[in-house]
């Protein structure tokens, strides 16, 4: 069993910074993925960005081009979501998941059919 934990949402101005941190633990004993998605009230939840366990591939969305960067920490199994100028439309709730490659015949990182587990979500509220 994995377990998911993300923090670091709160309000923020528009044009400002957050940055979201995932603290994965359990037996992560496969090759795997992880990867922040968000969902806004009323809206279906999206992929937002992802990377591989090694860091050698990751996934964003167009939406957040140039404005977020990803970071995998595996000493501290943590992912970090580099948020800068932030737009109201990025309010939602931010989840991180974990996504293992085995045994699917389909995978998109920023597909949230693709993923296993996932955390509990962070609020993230952009608003002056």
């Amino acid at each position: 069993e994995v377990q998911l934990v993300e923090s670091g949402g709160g309000l923020v101005q528009p044009g400002g910074s957050l940055r979201l941190s995932c603290a994965f633990s359990g037996e992560t004993f496969d090759d795997y993925a992880i990867g922040w998605f968000r969902q806004a009230s009323g809206k279906e939840r999206e992929g937002v960005f992802s990377i591989s366990k090694d860091g050698g591939a990751t996934w964003y969305a167009d939406s957040v081009s140039g404005r977020f960067r990803i970071s995998i920490d595996n000493a501290k199994n943590t992912v970090n979501l580099q948020m800068n100028s932030l737009k109201p439309e990025d309010t939602a709730i931010y989840y991180c998941a974990l996504a293992y490659y085995r045994g699917k015949r389909y995978f998109d990182y920023g597909d949230r059919r693709s993923y296993d587990y996932w955390g509990r979500g962070t609020q993230v509220t952009v608003s002056s």
